[in-house]
């Protein structure tokens, strides 16, 4: 199984998906996971949210980094912060193309 991890929520609701995205990769549960920020996390993380930035360096030193939507952080104003912790891409186009190579959708 292959699962693409999508983090929109900037709360607590979020951290479920960082953590399962982490031991996901961590334990092998998955033959690949890609991890997504698009929505409000974007502008959290661009702002240091303490209660994302370390799930994100996990992922890092797993050797993955979370993309997130650069036109929502052209539109925000944080493009400069958030790239600190994210690739910046149009995401639309790239989710499509999880979907189509079979990716398992997870959102939160």
């Amino acid at each position: 199984m292959k699962a693409l991890v999508i983090i929109s929520s900037a709360d607590d609701r979020a951290l479920p998906g960082f953590m399962w995205a982490v031991n996901a990769l961590k334990y092998g549960w998955a033959e690949d996971v890609e991890v997504i920020l698009f929505g409000p996390v974007e502008e959290a993380v661009a702002n240091r949210d303490e209660r994302f930035l370390p799930w994100i360096e996990k992922l890092r030193e797993l050797g993955k980094s979370p993309v997130a939507c650069k036109r929502l952080a052209e539109m925000g104003n944080f493009e400069a912060p958030l790239k600190e912790h994210a690739r910046l891409e149009y995401v639309g186009k790239i989710i499509a193309g999880y979907l189509e190579r079979g990716y398992v959708p997870m959102t939160f």
